[in-house]
This record gives structure tokens, C-alpha cells and sequence, in this order.
């Protein structure tokens, strides 16, 4: 490994040793760019490692909140602003009992190569709280996010910082959020997407990742001379992106087979079809139930409690869709024995450290998370210039752009990976071409 690489780990290590998700995030990407470090000086003279490493600000504020029973509860929210070389702060909000600061630098610390795949003008940033909107009222979760805008419109703005949804942030709650910012501030400027399609939303957005890691893993297996033509496709969570992966799995001819939630999964080798996309739909976005109704609903799936999808059946691809680490080694190992050949990342860093080097080694088609599931972001980019230039574009124009951005990521990832010496690795390929281009605009900004 590179000697400036190992130096910069190091004291990354020695500084917040306790941000193990971060950690982890910061290894993966520098290793990779240890082979652009061994032929370009100028990324160690000018210091970029260490910047990009450090968040430009990170903001922790209480979030006081009254529940239905007339009790004060306290939640701790946050925002990182990680990187602006190329434009505005852009990463989504999540609400999870599991949300610190070291989940969240490493979601934004992704978000600065994610989005600088798009080529579209965002910088990078995350933010959250650890508040759980699961057994919620729908007036609880409004006086929390009105609880929660009070403090965060302070440090946003179309300009500064675009957040959007994300784990536990769907259009119920950034429309109270976008709602106490409007009632605050008095102006309608565009602070979060994922909006609704009345009030300056764009159509396309809620299907975008999952829809993107589609076309990404389309794009992979293209350039093995294959398509998702007949394959019997394996997808994990149930919520947004998984939901979309399944539909667009289904127009390009594929069959999924599995959805699952944090009680466990459900495998229905009859595949599921529209009809039953329609009624998982229903069920976790209005009613919000569990993935194991399916059973009661479909009788010839079955529901396997604590377990994930993978390995219970072959399949030929799997699209990671849920929360990250969900893919252990044991599990990579388990998938690529069942006969999946082709890996595209719907949630971020979904596989561990250790599932990454099972596929790396095995040279099945892996799609990391910062290309492969880059077209919600990419989508959100779309609806801020939708905004900015008070248009709305029809659906198959959304669709159209998503898609085009999305095999340009693939195309760059993939000429990167040859370009230094590493033809087929995507996460090499991800890592370099997304930090190339945010750390030339850091050199040409100065010492800022």
C-alpha cells in the first residue's frame, strides 16, 4: 500500500478509533487510491487525503419533541457537511435508533465519490438522528420533524446544502420538514428533494436507486455479453429501493425471488410479480407491516425468520438493498455457491470488508454502492435543477437522464479500473474516477 495511504489510515485510526463504520468506508476507498498515489504527487504535496478525510463541518443539536402522551422526549439530530469542492452539500437524512456520528461520516464520506460520479455539481454530506419513526403517529413523527427543522434550517439552503430522505425519511417526513423550513424562513427555496410531486417533487425520484442499481447491474453484464434476460435475481429489504429494484428487474426480464425485512425473508420462486409488488407496496408503505404477511398473503412462498437472502436459493444476481454490512463473507461465499455471478449494491456499503474480497477474488460482477446505487442522488440532482429553472420534465425524460447517468458511472468506473491496471474492479474503478474530480476541483480552490 501506498506509504502516504498508510500514514493518513493510521492516524484516521488514532483519531477516532471508535467510528468503525467510517473506518471502514475511509480503508476501501484509499486502498484503491493507492494506485493513483504511486503515479500522481501532486494529491499528497497539495494534502488532499488528509482533507478529504475531514469533514469541513459536522453539527450536533438536541431535538426536544412532545409525544402523543403529552411527554417531552429528546433525540439527538446531526449533520455532516463533508465536502463542497464541487457544489452544494447532498446526502439524505436518516432516522434510526442505530444513527451516530460515525455512521453518518461514513455515509457522506461515500456520498462525496457517489456523487461525483454523477457529474453532476454536488458535494457530499449526510445527516440524521437517532430518533425510530416505526409505532409512530403521524403527529408525533410531524412535531418531531418540525422539532428537528427548527435547528437543522439553520445550517441548509439550496446553495449550502440540499439534504434528502433516506432509512426512516420517506415523503411523510420531508414534507413536514419542508413544510416547518417554509413556515420558518417564509421562502419556498428548494432545501430537500425527494418533495412531493404537487409541491415541486420530480417524478422518477422514489423509483431512482433501485431503478439505478438495475441499470447498473444491466450495464456489468453487458459488457460480459450477458443481460438479466431470465435470471432468477435475489433482492434484500422491502422498503423504497427494494421495491423499485423489483419492478425494474421484472421489465428487463428477470425474476426476483426474495424480499426481506429485520424479522427475516421471504422466498417465493414463483417470483414476484406485479400483483405482488402492488400488495408488498401497500403493506410497508401505508400499513407499515412486516415482510413476513406476505406468507398469510401468497401460500406458496415461504417466510424464514432471522434469516437473509442469501444463499437460501440459487440465483444468478443479488442486489444488496437493505442497510450496510448485511453480507458477510460467510454469506458472499454462500451466494456465489447458489451460482450468483453478478453483485449490484441498491444499500450503501451493504458487504463487509471481508464479502468484498470474496467477490474481488472470485471475479464475479460486484457494483459498489458509491456507483451502483448513485441514481437516487442523481435523481435529486435533476429535481434541484427542475427547480431552479421552475420546470417540470415527464416521466420517460427522468427516466431517460437517470438512465444515461447511469451508464456513464459505469463507463467511468470501468475505464478507471483498466486505466490502472485493474480491469474489472468497480471499486477501484468507483473510487479513483469519483475522487479524481473533486480533488482536482480542491486543488484549483486552494487551502480551504
Amino acid at each position: 500500500m501506498n506509504s502516504y495511504v498508510v500514514r493518513v489510515l493510521n492516524h484516521l485510526h488514532e483519531t477516532c478509533p471508535w467510528e468503525k463504520e467510517f473506518l471502514q468506508a475511509a480503508k476501501e476507498v484509499l486502498e484503491s487510491l493507492s494506485l493513483l498515489m504511486d503515479q500522481e504527487s501532486k494529491y499528497e504535496k497539495h494534502g488532499i487525503l488528509e482533507r478529504i478525510t475531514e469533514p469541513e463541518r459536522s453539527v450536533s443539536f438536541r431535538v426536544p419533541w412532545v409525544d402523543d402522551k403529552g411527554q417531552i422526549q429528546v433525540n439527538r439530530g446531526y449533520r455532516v457537511q463533508f465536502n463542497s469542492a464541487i457544489g452544494p452539500y447532498k446526502g439524505g437524512l436518516r432516522f434510526h435508533p442505530s444513527v451516530n456520528l460515525g455512521i453518518l461520516k461514513f455515509l457522506g464520506f461515500e456520498q462525496i465519490f457517489k456523487n461525483s460520479l454523477t457529474g453532476l455539481p454536488m458535494g457530499g454530506g449526510k445527516g440524521g438522528c437517532n430518533f425510530d419513526p416505526k409505532g409512530k403517529s403521524d403527529n408525533e413523527v410531524m412535531r418531531f420533524c418540525q422539532s428537528f427543522m427548527t435547528e437543522l434550517y439553520r445550517h441548509i439552503g439550496s446553495d449550502t446544502d440540499v439534504p434528502a430522505g433516506d432509512i426512516g425519511v420517506g415523503g411523510r417526513e420531508i414534507g413536514y420538514l419542508q413544510g416547518q423550513f417554509k413556515r420558518i424562513v417564509n421562502n419556498n427555496a428548494c432545501v430537500l428533494t425527494g418533495k412531493g410531486l404537487n409541491w415541486g417533487g420530480s417524478l422518477v425520484r422514489p423509483e431512482a436507486t433501485g431503478y439505478g442499481a438495475t441499470y447498473f447491474a444491466d450495464e456489468m453484464l453487458k459488457a460480459k455479453g450477458k443481460s438479466l434476460k431470465g435470471m432468477t435475481v435475489l433482492v434484500s429489504g422491502s422498503g423504497n429501493v427494494a421495491q423499485y429494484t423489483v419492478e425494474k428487474v421484472s421489465q428487463l426480464g428477470g425474476k426476483v425471488v426474495s424480499l426481506s425485512d429485520s424479522a427475516g425473508t421471504i422466498i417465493d420462486n414463483d417470483g414476484i410479480n406485479e400483483e405482488k409488488l402492488k400488495y408488498v407496496m401497500e403493506l410497508k408503505n401505508i400499513h407499515r407491516g412486516r415482510i413476513s404477511d406476505y406468507e398469510k398473503k401468497f401460500k406458496n412462498s415461504t417466510f424464514h425468520e432471522g434469516k437473509k437472502p442469501w444463499g437460501l436459493v440459487s440465483a444468478e444476481a443479488a442486489f444488496p438493498s437493505a442497510t450496510q454490512n448485511e453480507i458477510s463473507g460467510e454469506d458472499a461465499k454462500a451466494l456465489l455457491k447458489k451460482g450468483c455471478i453478478c453483485i449490484s449494491e441498491g444499500a450503501n456499503m451493504p458487504s463487509t470488508p471481508e464479502a468484498v474480497e470474496v467477490f474481488l477474488k472470485s471475479n464475479v460482477m460486484y457494483g459498489p454502492g458509491k456507483a451502483a446505487n448513485a441514481g437516487g442522488v442523481a435523481t435529486s440532482g435533476l429535481e434541484m435543477s427542475q427547480n431552479a429553472m421552475r420546470l417540470k420534465w415527464e416521466k420517460d425524460e427522468v427516466d431517460g437522464r437517470l438512465h444515461q447517468i447511469m451508464i456513464n458511472i459505469h463507463k467511468s468506473a470501468y475505464e478507471a479500473a483498466e486505466m490502472y491496471g485493474t480491469p474489472g474492479n468497480y471499486v477501484n474503478g468507483a473510487n479513483i474516477a469519483g475522487f479524481k474530480k473533486v480533488a482536482d476541483a480542491m486543488i484549483d480552490l486552494g487551502v480551504v
